[in-house]
């Protein structure tokens, strides 16, 4: 995380430099070189242009799961939620064909996303243009104490990311031509013995991708007056 910041403080006094330079160049030049800087101006701002258009596209790896930017570095440790309310966000199919469905709420680390990405990945190499999506991230830190360390003394250091997945949920998508049924079910087989609970294997079809919103079933029971 550091090193983008450096890499960006870099690029951004570099962008200032030139900035500065130009303006400089403007007013001490005589009159018959202003056409030249008049010229560079236009660089510059196409330059400018496509240093924020790149640091706006900028897609994170898969190993490097983490948040931008977060507004406390420290969060309290809460619990996996439990839809008592009917809620279904989450647990239809899509994007992909294929999708691996957790049957019990977890916390699930980024560590342990990436190993089961890697697994489907590795698995499928020979699928060309293979594509697989994440529908969960890991946007919550987890602090950590060392063994035998006494009460008090504040909260613990930051060790690693994580995410809150309810049950029922899907976690990964796949999709792309040639996959079938046996080997996106063996991928995802080998990719759930890493999770630890109960999975189910999710082929997309009428009863498993997203229903419009005017056919979802109602989360509530309708209200009704006493007699």
């Amino acid at each position: 995380m550091w090193a983008q910041r450096f890499a960006g403080n870099i690029l951004h006094s570099r962008v200032l430099f030139a900035k500065n330079a130009g303006s400089l160049l403007s007013r001490t030049q005589p009159i018959g070189l202003l056409a030249s800087a008049s010229v560079a101006k236009p660089a510059l701002d196409a330059f400018r242009g496509a240093l924020s258009s790149s640091q706006q596209n900028q897609i994170r790896s898969v190993h490097n799961l983490q948040p931008r930017r977060r507004k406390y570095k420290k969060a309290q440790k809460g619990r996996v939620p439990v839809r008592t309310g009917g809620s279904t966000k989450g647990n239809y199919m899509a994007f992909g064909d294929y999708g691996l469905r957790v049957k019990l709420g977890l916390r699930l680390s980024a560590k342990t996303i990436s190993a089961i990405h890697a697994t489907m990945k590795r698995k499928l190499k020979a699928i060309k243009d293979l594509k697989i999506w994440l529908r969960v991230f890991p946007d919550i830190p987890v602090t950590t104490k060392g063994t035998e360390v006494r009460m008090g003394k504040g909260k613990g250091a930051f060790d690693y990311w994580a995410v809150r997945v309810p049950k029922d949920k899907i976690i990964f998508e796949l999709s792309g031509p040639g996959l079938n049924n046996e080997l996106a079910k063996d991928a995802i087989r080998q990719a759930s013995f890493k999770l630890g609970v109960p999975t189910e294997f999710v082929i997309k079809s009428d009863a498993t991708k997203q229903p419009k919103k005017s056919e979802m079933p109602p989360t509530t029971t309708p209200f009704q007056h006493a007699k």
